[in-house]
């Protein structure tokens, strides 16, 4: 008699996906109910902002919103938790837990104020919070090919999702906790002592040190470790926020620098893509200016010498009147420039020297001889080559 195997053991992490799936489903399905699917309009970009106890997360958050432009408040689910409606859940005797956060998140994110983009501060933070992430955005894009083609195509658009980590290491945590705890007391105290300005709050783990090492060790174990998870997922952004406040903003500047094949719909980056970028010009452009003018030498030594002479004699005394403004205007009908070359040399030996020059040609059709018998008017064309030079000028004190 024959038995049947043992069934397989469940590891924690098949457990964790399964909660995940059943918490998303019935909340997800309640929304639909309470809303209708049309109405279930999330922003098109999240920023998923997480940092360890004394990162800069509360002073960087303002400088993120200015820098994507991001006129919406965040969202903090620190305060979401301490929100009416979460009170009243624990004042049931219920408790916060993921799907009551899940639920309590994507109602907010519904909010017409969001519509666009938002910060998020404190989610996800465990690894079933993960795993309704992706499966949140696996309903977004679901909702985009539903109502594609449809009036309301453009309420469902790309959702673009950045997972932004402000890290500093253990020590370097607790000492910021520590320092934020004394300048709070001391604020609290002037504040108590005159009566003008708002209190700080007073965190028990910015005054104990083994307190503090707790804090950030539970940041390193629980949410950053969920935050990692989504690097193969998400546009996934580490700042080292140890340096200078000045340092981790130019550090998050190039983290978020657009970058369109990310963020646009696909078909209209399609659309857009033959079009070169302006930084991949500018990148080549140095190189190709030299080839250009060593290839005058070789090919054309005695017209760049022609136009060089020009410019000493002619334009650089004008020029030099103008320091001041850094514009100059300058007419000529020098037969030298018919030649197109000698205006591209003209131009790019400018360029080389730290100028801006541009030409633009001028046509006059000039009567020289009138026929008496057939009454033709013989014309010459005169050209005026108008050529604008400008350049950083002096920077003079006014009183």
């Amino acid at each position: 008699m024959s038995s049947s195997p043992p069934p397989a053991a469940t590891s924690p992490q098949d457990l964790e996906i399964k909660d995940a799936q059943l918490i998303f489903n019935r909340v997800w399905k309640q929304l639909e109910a309470e809303l209708g699917r049309e109405k279930l309009q999330f922003p098109k970009e999240l920023i998923l902002l997480g940092g360890a106890p004394g990162s800069g997360k509360g002073t960087n958050t303002d400088f993120i919103r200015e820098l994507r432009g991001i006129t919406a408040e965040p969202i903090v689910i620190s305060q979401l938790l301490d929100s009416p409606e979460a009170r009243k859940i624990k004042a049931g005797g219920g408790m916060v837990g993921d799907e009551e956060v899940l639920r309590l998140l994507l109602k907010e994110l519904l909010e017409p104020r969001f519509r666009d983009s938002t910060v998020l501060d404190g989610f996800p933070r465990t690894k079933v919070q993960v795993e309704c992430l992706k499966l949140f955005y696996d309903q977004m894009i679901a909702l985009r090919r539903e109502f594609a083609g449809t009036p309301q195509a453009h309420l469902f658009r790309q959702p673009t999702f950045h997972i932004m980590v402000l890290f500093v290491d253990e020590a370097e945590s607790i000492a910021r906790q520590l320092k934020r705890g004394r300048e709070a007391l001391e604020h609290n105290a002037e504040v108590r002592k005159t009566g003008v300005g708002e209190l700080w709050e007073e965190r028990n783990t910015d005054f104990d040190p083994e307190l503090a090492r707790n804090r950030y060790r539970t940041f390193k174990e629980k949410t950053y470790d969920a935050l990692v998870s989504l690097k193969q997922i998400f546009h996934y952004h580490f700042i080292n926020a140890q340096a200078s406040i000045e340092v981790v903003q130019q550090n998050i500047i190039r983290e978020l620098e657009y970058q369109s094949s990310l963020e646009l719909d696909p078909r209209t980056y399609d659309s857009l893509r033959h079009i070169p970028l302006a930084d991949e010009i500018v990148q080549h452009a140095r190189q190709e200016l030299v080839k250009r003018l060593d290839g005058y030498q070789v090919e054309h030594p005695e017209l760049l010498s022609a136009v060089v002479d020009f410019i000493q004699g002619k334009m650089m005394p004008i020029i030099q009147r103008y320091a001041v403004s850094g514009r100059a205007m300058i007419n000529t009908e020098n037969p030298l420039f018919r030649q197109g070359i000698a205006l591209a040399i003209l131009i790019d030996i400018f360029s080389e020297r730290g100028f801006r020059a541009s030409v633009d040609i001028h046509r006059q059709e000039i009567p020289e001889r009138f026929d008496l018998s057939t009454g033709k008017i013989e014309t010459r064309e005169k050209r005026v080559y108008r050529i604008t030079i400008l350049f950083a000028g002096s920077k003079i004190r006014r009183g």
